[in-house]
């Protein structure tokens, strides 16, 4: 088999087509998700502590080093505006696709507890015995 064909079946598979479709509707998924959260679940949170810009929110550690206008060495800085803008989006979406595998395994629960038609029972012996009698007397 080529590999052109091996890949071209790999390709084709079902769940290899799926995880691309998850993979792009997630990726659209989390930037709508940091949109909200930038702009428009942040700024009132920065307006309450008194910042312009969450993101933005930093503790200076050591200053930057500058000879005239120019930077010699950058400001080392503890970004925990940042930081806790990227836990938001998480939890947002980590509450998202937890919902969302916590449907999908409800409905593959009530697929399973539906009820499976049941065969019909086995003849007892005495009708297995009559049956055999009834075969017999019409073969005479």
């Amino acid at each position: 088999m080529s590999f052109r064909t091996e890949l071209k079946e790999f390709l084709m598979r079902g769940n290899v087509v799926d995880m691309a479709v998850g993979i792009v509707i997630g990726a659209a998924f989390g930037k709508i998700v940091t949109s909200f959260v930038n702009d428009i679940l942040m700024p009132p949170i920065a307006m309450l502590v008194g910042d312009s810009r969450f993101a933005e929110m930093k503790v200076i550690l050591k200053g930057a080093v500058m000879e005239g206008a120019e930077v010699v060495t950058p400001a080392i800085t503890w970004n925990y505006g940042a930081f806790i803008q990227a836990v938001v989006d998480f939890l947002i979406v980590g509450t998202a696709i937890f919902m969302v595998i916590k449907g999908m395994n409800s409905m593959k629960r009530k697929k399973e507890e539906e009820p499976t038609p049941e065969a019909p029972p086995e003849p007892t012996k005495e009708e297995v015995l009559l049956t055999e009698i009834r075969d017999l007397l019409k073969n005479k």
